[in-house]
């Protein structure tokens, strides 16, 4: 009965980070599909900003509940040895690509629902169809015997300060180096731009990367079992992986969509990964409806639902095959200084800029 009630204090908690991520990314207009076209089309930075922010806080805020040994980065799965260089880069540029044509990421997809974009509906039930597809069935195969076939084993791991200290640097030094470099470093790029304190990308970028932190937090330490009293082993509670997870949101629509179809079977229960999924979209229309902005949307023609849904299956696809989004790998896995998230961000960036680019030229031949 008592891992029963820290269960559900872990999904309620769950909830409600997702929750205020939620609001906070329908506030501020938090899209980092949205962040890539301001710089292609305009060269405007400043939604890429309010994502590195997010980034930078998250390293740093994840780095120091890591150090003072409230939660083990190691035991998330971004950190593990097997680094599957060919689905990063493959499963993240699919996935940039998918999220032009569907109009923003796997969390955006949540936020509009939120709003009562119903466009974004759809690619919520086509993104998690796909994606179950990716982990389970159909393209599983390809991905397990083909893309993760192709990879280079870090015996101490894969994340920047291993890697460091494996080159000869020692533990607490590289651990510290990295964190300053990259955290530090991506936080004072958007701080030190007068241009960027605005309200609305302070607080995406600020309250985005502390709810990434606050996720670990919750999965990691008050979820956590040093040995649970069934298997005798340690536990991270009410996770689908059985490790320390954050936000991320493709795989989670894909389990969210598996308990609503099979609701009856008494063993499918409410995950971290499920609550997250149901708070994004409850905080996004909780903030939509205060402030006025809620209102049906469709599809505007036959070609705008073709995007749609080609969009939905290549970020289904891709985010699985490169073990996350935008959020996922972007912030989540990035603040664990992983090279293969960083890699996978680089390859979400370059897959969307030269989708942009692509869309752009077509336009201009056809005027």
């Amino acid at each position: 009965m008592e891992i029963a009630a820290l269960s559900n204090t872990v999904l309620w908690l769950a909830f409600a980070v997702s929750f205020v991520f939620g609001a906070i990314g329908q506030k501020t207009h938090f899209c980092t599909m949205g962040a890539v076209s301001d710089i292609v089309n305009m060269g405007d930075w400043s939604r890429m900003r309010m994502w590195l922010l997010a980034i930078g806080v998250a390293i740093l805020g994840a780095s120091a509940l890591h150090a003072t040994g409230l939660i083990d980065l190691g035991k998330s799965i971004y950190r593990t040895p097997n680094f599957t260089w060919l689905s990063y880069i493959v499963g993240g540029a699919t996935f940039g690509i998918g999220m032009v044509f569907a109009s923003g990421c796997g969390s955006k997809t949540l936020i509009r629902i939120g709003a009562g974009n119903l466009k974004s509906l759809v690619v919520f039930l086509v993104l998690g169809l796909v994606a179950y597809m990716t982990m389970r069935g159909v393209f599983g195969a390809f991905r397990v015997n083909v893309l993760e076939k192709a990879a280079i084993i870090f015996p101490g791991g894969q994340d920047i300060p291993a890697l460091l200290t494996a080159a000869g640097l020692e533990a607490k030094t590289a651990f510290a180096l990295a964190v300053l470099a990259i955290g530090g470093g991506l936080t004072a790029f958007c701080l030190l731009n007068r241009d960027f304190w605005t309200l609305d990308n302070l607080l995406g970028g600020l309250g985005t990367g502390l709810a990434v932190v606050a996720a670990w937090y919750i999965s990691g330490h008050i979820g956590y079992l040093a040995e649970h009293p069934d298997t005798l082993e340690e536990a991270f509670l009410a996770t689908n992986s059985g490790r320390m997870e954050s936000l991320t949101f493709v795989a989670p629509q894909a389990y969210t969509l598996e308990l609503l179809m099979l609701w009856s079977d008494t063993s499918r229960t409410i995950t971290f990964a499920i609550a997250t999924v149901l708070g994004v979209i409850a905080g996004s229309g909780t903030w939509a409806l205060l402030s006025g902005n809620f209102r049906w949307e469709g599809f505007a023609s036959v070609e705008d639902t073709a995007s749609h849904l080609l969009g939905a299956a290549l970020m289904g696809f891709g985010g699985v095959v490169a073990m996350g989004c935008t959020v996922g790998q972007g912030i989540s896995g990035f603040s664990t200084l992983a090279l293969g998230s960083i890699v996978t961000f680089l390859a979400i960036v370059g897959g969307a800029a030269a989708t942009l680019k692509f869309q752009y030229w077509r336009l201009m031949r056809e005027a």
